[in-house]
């Protein structure tokens, strides 16, 4: 009698060794400034665990990507030093990833974790832009006293002279939005997506041609995700995710990718599944239209 193995979609060694892979999967437990609901440590854990139920075949596209190569990392625990040492240690972890050609999918965890992300990937691909689908802007200055808190992270990356655009948005600050406003930001919320025929060439154009993709759960509607820790009501689908995706594999390069703030819910196991089957679609978008 064999188990299955303990890794990302539960792959055989021969579709998970590293050299070979394509794609690495990176998990990062942390969860340090969390400020309603804590429990996103326990998101990686729980998305891989909830990957090893997915059906490998993709219907809508007709085939199975896993043979690309899936290795899935050791996880990156956290720096208790704080959260500006945490995002150096997710650049360093992060680094050699990208030099080695790798397209790399981190499962967080917070979403203070992607400043790190990032940075490392920007180091290669110059003219990166960042695709946020998220509930929340999370362009503060600084949120309960830290500039590198989880509400601050599109902040820092949009500080760091690289292009934003965020959908799903329906929730931020005064002070944000008089950031956006200024700045210029290319926002879609989650009604535009409903009501607006020109929202996804909105996106396109804000885009440049290498996508950097992070993904918060809370972007979903909670009916779809209630397993996070800032739920918003009023979020995407699906479907309407898939579709966004989709476009932007077929128009752009997606380079990397990161899904967030995922909180299981004991019990319940609808949100990781989600998130589980998210990042083996988007696998299978890169795959299939870089093919």
């Amino acid at each position: 009698m064999t188990s299955q193995p303990d890794n990302f979609l539960g792959l055989p060694q021969q579709y998970a060794d590293y050299r070979k892979a394509r794609f690495a999967v990176l998990p990062i437990p942390y969860d340090a400034t969390t400020s309603f609901m804590t429990g996103t440590r326990h998101g990686p854990r729980a998305i891989i665990t909830a990957s090893q139920q997915t059906e490998l075949y993709d219907m809508d596209l007709g085939r199975e990507f896993y043979q690309a190569g899936v290795a899935t990392l050791e996880p990156l625990f956290p720096n208790v030093a704080g959260p500006q040492a945490m995002a150096e240690d997710i650049y360093h972890a992060a680094k050699p990833v990208v030099r080695d050609g790798k397209f790399l999918i981190s499962l967080g965890g917070e979403h203070s974790i992607s400043s790190g992300l990032v940075r490392a990937v920007r180091e290669k691909y110059k003219k990166l832009s960042v695709l946020q689908i998220d509930a929340h802007a999370d362009l503060r200055a600084e949120y309960e006293g830290s500039p590198h808190s989880h509400a601050c992270v599109m902040r820092r990356i949009h500080e760091s002279g690289t292009p934003i655009c965020g959908v799903g948005i329906r929730n931020y600050s005064v002070e944000e939005a008089r950031y956006i406003k200024q700045k210029k930001i290319t926002l879609i919320s989650a009604l535009d997506c409903l009501s607006s025929e020109d929202w996804l060439d909105r996106v396109l154009a804000a885009l440049t041609d290498d996508v950097y993709v992070t993904i918060d759960i809370d972007g979903f509607d909670p009916a779809f995700a209630p397993g996070t820790g800032t739920p918003e009501p009023g979020g995407l689908d699906w479907y309407t995710v898939n579709a966004l995706l989709q476009a932007v594999a077929l128009e752009k390069r997606i380079v990397a990718a990161d899904i967030v703030e995922v909180t299981p819910i004991p019990g319940q196991v609808v949100t990781e599944f989600l998130a589980a089957k998210l990042a083996y679609r988007l696998i299978s978008y890169v795959q299939h239209f870089s093919a």
